[in-house]
């Protein structure tokens, strides 16, 4: 994944004089990752540049050069590392399409490596997708394979709308046979990874490939589990969710965040208002825990895992008789 986001990057900065990327080593190092590796050589210091230890300045620098026309691509070194541009984020980036009634737009990319899963302590492994979604006027996507890595972050920059781009770290290493930009879907719409008859998981990111997992462990019980990667977190792509939902009439919503407050959440209020007449049990969640991010050796029980998404598919009241209601007298 982390070579087809690279790819993307520069693609875009051959196609686009105007895209300009920059944050805390992505230049000389090439970004922790690497996944900047390169294109400073390639494109020059005007175009891919290191910036000092500065979030906020980062972002309040990317929102002024998008105002004068340039599209910039910035980079948070880590998850929790972005904590400090957040003033910048809500209270600016988000809203200068609505505060100046459309007429100066904000085409920044700010590329957020997220998630646990790689051994990394607090302040590395943070999943923040709640607090974008829940921030009107961006965009929020998180990309599950290596290929459509490449097709949101090429999406993602030609958007005239400011977008955070998680990119899930466990998933940097995953490898996958395709051809890079072939055939894209629209960058506000969900996949179906893996239809099925019984039950909808539906996943993002760092958990797409944990949900495919638990779908193709799920057959030994007889289960025939579809797999929808929203890729999309915010806008909601309702209308592949719901179809899916309506078809199965079972649905696990998986993600690494915290459960509480959680983007999950908010998938499970959506999808029991859209399908509440053809589900035949409530809409569970398989979530991290509801506590800071835990060490290393710890975090195995943190995120969720197959068998977790596994007990959930089997809580999801299987046995066709039906309980009478409790009279009270």
């Amino acid at each position: 994944m982390a070579g087809a986001l690279n790819r993307a990057l520069a693609d875009a900065l051959a196609e686009d004089e105007r895209v300009v990327v920059f944050g805390e080593d992505v230049a000389t190092l090439g970004g922790v990752f690497r996944v900047t590796d390169g294109l400073a050589d390639r494109f020059g210091e005007r175009r891919v540049f290191d910036t000092p230890l500065a979030e906020s300045a980062i972002v309040g620098t990317a929102i002024g050069m998008a105002m004068a026309g340039l599209r910039p691509v910035v980079e948070m070194q880590f998850d929790a590392f972005a904590y400090p541009a957040f003033e910048q984020v809500t209270s600016h980036l988000a809203k200068l399409r609505n505060r100046t009634r459309g007429r100066v737009g904000a085409p920044v990319v700010i590329r957020v490596p997220y998630g646990g899963g790689i051994g990394g302590v607090e302040h590395h492994s943070d999943s923040s997708e709640a607090y974008y979604t829940h921030t009107p006027g961006l965009r929020v996507v998180a990309p599950g394979t290596p290929g459509d890595a490449y097709d949101l972050l090429r999406a993602a920059i030609d958007c005239p709308d400011p977008v955070v781009f998680l990119e899930p770290k466990r998933r940097y290493w995953s490898k996958e046979t395709t051809t890079l930009g072939a055939d894209p879907l629209p960058v506000d719409r969900a996949a179906v990874r893996r239809p099925g008859a019984d039950v909808t998981l539906i996943a993002y990111g760092g958990m797409l490939a944990t949900a495919l997992e638990a779908a193709e462990a799920a057959t030994e019980e007889g289960w025939d589990v579809e797999v929808v990667d929203l890729r999309s977190l915010s806008p909601f792509d309702d209308e592949t969710v719901t179809a899916s939902v309506r078809r199965t009439g079972r649905a696990v919503v998986v993600h690494e965040a915290q459960g509480f407050g959680g983007y999950g959440a908010e998938v499970a209020a959506r999808v029991t208002e859209q399908c509440f007449h053809h589900l035949a049990a409530p809409v569970l969640r398989v979530t991290g825990l509801d506590v800071p991010y835990p060490p290393p050796r710890l975090e195995q029980h943190h995120l969720p895992s197959v068998d977790r998404v596994l007990d959930a598919i089997a809580r999801l009241q299987w046995d066709d008789e039906v309980v009478p209601a409790r009279t009270e007298h």
